[in-house]
């Protein structure tokens, strides 16, 4: 006879039951733990409502002190509020329940806004954002320590709402999609400023908007479409340079950026109609300002926090000015010069793509030489990368975005970016002022200035990219700063300039052996040219090899031609010790500067000082540099890197073939 079976369920444990909680090692903590913590947990689930009210009061004002919060949470102090403090009877238990959730979002990682998702906190949010609705649009008057709850409540699901918001793109998407959250949103920014309970969270709310709305095309075209009070009312704030008019401002570009294109029935402001606001608004920022102006205001209240917020909106405008002519705009995280490059890549993918994409080992492929002239030609076309695809604008019109900027904005982020570094607020406004910089001129850069429908743009562009040469990075270059992100970021700004600018760029006498002696740095001090990871193009050693390069471009002087195009050999010469991407930028910039034998240093540097045979010597080099990259965890630098040699094959049998008589 067989064994009866065990009840395997009979001692199995309540998946929702609270976890028996260790107390800590540490004798300090054990003891607030015995003295504070415990009692306030136990009082917070008793059966008295006022003992429950004053008990989650308690934990809202001590959960702020990193101590007891820590050990809140070990007393799964989360659980305790979403299951019974939440739903709990009194209005106050329920206000405090938020205020903790509230203070331990902002206080905690992202991953614990993580953790309320899973846990089905919008659900909860969307019960108390409609009991919060109907108790402040009901006719029936609210009483004064009602409504002072409600209010309370609305804070913190304004507050967690923006934290969630920020933890993870999905949980974005599901805060945008809730209906009940979205609309107690909207209705404090058009009815806040009337309510004077409301009106201290107005600010909050729209920057939570601003939040909701980035790159949320769904979002944005049911505020045009179907929430025109709340479109009418940004429309009027945003002329108003304060945190309520920037934070206008920044909703309305994202909706103008995630509209773009798009045919609507309801008319939508572009961006070159919120640049004067911004504009005025970082004209406020003065040398003494930044922290003077902190103890003024809290929140989106105070001037910095409003002034860095105008300065961010500009640099992403700076990034979407491509939109308007069709052509994918610069990251703005990124220099600009990957972007621009990529387009040369897709040109060269047929011949790259010969390679087995499973050898790791696999050599470039030769290129033939017997090609005739036209092929030869259209093959240096691919290589010194053709201009076709460069964005077409048209007059400065057709850009009134960057109109607008150039009339209003441009002037006072050159100023902001030359602010003496007084403080660390300022250093902040600068670096912003500088990204903002930086994203306009890549993007300008773009713009195909040889093709003459593009001259009204150029004509309007050539002061204002001098200006910003001799009034941002003359005086930086001067000054050898040591701080290696303000000479990353004026290093990238350079070399949009010099690419808009040309031979008209207002470089000084030996100004260009700063970013000699820039690079040379980064050699010397490794951390000082580390670049992200992810993108090795933008160290800080690519990015003076790419201004150098462009300011060596024809028709620039033979003798300083000569003097980049050594620095560059030295580069390639030195491999495998050069890391790999300056290699790869060095090699492109090359083949810019002498792909055309017309120009005066092609017959004067690359052929006296015989660049055919030093490259011929850098081949190898070059190739074993390839086969060094491994594919798999720098995907970016092998494709470039595999680009890059099969164009020095290219160019080396171009240069053969028109090796002048």
């Amino acid at each position: 006879m067989g064994k009866s079976r065990r009840n395997r369920g009979a001692h199995r444990r309540d998946p929702i039951a609270k976890k028996a909680v260790k107390p800590p090692t540490d004798p300090e903590l054990a003891a607030l733990r015995e003295s504070k913590i415990l009692p306030i947990v136990k009082d917070l689930q008793n059966a008295d409502p006022k003992q429950r009210s004053t008990a989650a009061s308690a934990i809202s004002s001590i959960i702020q002190d990193s101590r007891c919060r820590k050990l809140l949470l070990r007393e799964q102090i989360v659980h305790i509020v979403l299951t019974q403090t939440l739903t709990d009877a009194a209005l106050e238990s329920r206000a405090a329940g938020w205020g903790i959730l509230q203070v331990l979002a902002l206080e905690e990682e992202a991953d614990f806004c993580l953790h309320l998702y899973r846990q089905d906190i919008l659900s909860a949010m969307e019960f108390a954002s409609k009991m919060v609705s109907d108790k402040l649009s009901s006719k029936d008057p609210v009483p004064a320590a009602e409504k002072s709850l409600l209010v309370s409540i609305t804070s913190s699901i304004i507050s967690l709402s923006s934290a969630l918001a920020e933890a993870r793109d999905e949980i974005l998407e599901a805060v945008a999609n809730n209906a009940a959250i979205t609309s107690l949103l909207f209705s404090i920014v058009v009815h806040g400023n009337s309510d004077e309970g409301l009106a201290a969270l107005r600010m909050d709310a729209m920057a939570c908007v601003m939040v909701l709305s980035e790159d949320n095309e769904k979002l944005a075209g049911h505020i045009v479409a179907q929430h025109q009070p709340l479109y009418e009312t940004l429309q009027v704030a945003r002329k108003d340079p304060s945190g309520e008019g920037v934070l206008a401002c920044g909703i309305i570009h994202n909706i103008f950026v995630s509209l773009q294109g798009q045919t609507l029935d309801h008319n939508i402001l572009d961006d070159a109609e919120i640049i004067p606001t911004l504009s005025k608004t970082i004209s406020t920022i003065t040398p003494a300002s930044s922290s003077t102006t902190n103890g003024h205001g809290e929140g989106w209240a105070k001037p910095f926090e409003y002034q860095s917020l105008a300065l961010e909106i500009i640099a992403s405008i700076g990034t979407s000015l491509n939109s308007a002519t069709d052509e994918p705009a610069p990251d703005s995280k990124r220099s600009g010069p990957a972007d621009d490059e990529e387009g040369d890549d897709e040109d060269m993918g047929d011949v790259v793509d010969d390679a087995d994409p499973d050898d790791s080992t696999a050599d470039p492929p030769e290129v033939s030489e017997e090609m005739d002239d036209d092929e030869m030609h259209a093959d240096m076309d691919m290589v010194t990368g053709a201009d076709d695809d460069d964005a077409q604008a048209g007059s400065i019109d057709d850009v009134p975005a960057l109109k607008a900027l150039l009339a209003h904005a441009l002037p006072e982020l050159a100023r902001v970016a030359s602010l003496p570094p007084s403080d660390q607020d300022t250093l902040r406004l600068q670096a912003l002022a500088l990204a903002a910089l930086n994203n306009i001129a890549w993007s300008v850069s773009l713009i195909d200035f040889v093709d003459e429908h593009n001259a009204g743009i150029q004509s309007a562009w050539r002061p204002a990219g001098r200006a910003i040469w001799q009034s941002v990075i003359s005086p930086i270059l001067a000054s050898d700063t040591a701080d290696v992100e303000l000479a990353t970021q004026v290093t990238s700004l350079a070399w949009a300039v010099v690419r808009t600018l040309g031979a008209d760029t207002p470089l000084q006498a030996d100004e260009h052996r700063k970013f000699i002696t820039l690079y040379q740095a980064t050699r010397t001090s490794p951390n000082m040219g580390a670049a992200p990871e992810a993108d090795p193009f933008q160290a800080l050693g690519v990015k003076c090899v790419g201004v150098l390069g462009q300011l060596a471009m024809h028709p620039a002087p033979v003798a300083l031609n000569r003097e980049v195009g050594t620095f560059l050999m030295t580069i390639l010469s030195s491999l495998p010790d050069a890391p790999a991407a300056d290699a790869v930028e060095a090699l492109n910039q090359i083949f810019d500067m002498y792909g055309d034998e017309s120009y005066e240093c092609d017959r004067e540097v690359f052929w006296k000082d015989n660049y055919l045979k030093h490259l011929e010597d850098i081949l190898p080099k070059a190739k074993a540099m390839v086969k060094g990259v491994d594919k798999r965890s720098q995907g970016e630098l092998r494709a470039r890197a595999d680009e890059a040699v099969t164009n020095l094959t290219r160019f080396l049998a171009y240069k053969r073939k028109h090796k002048p008589q």
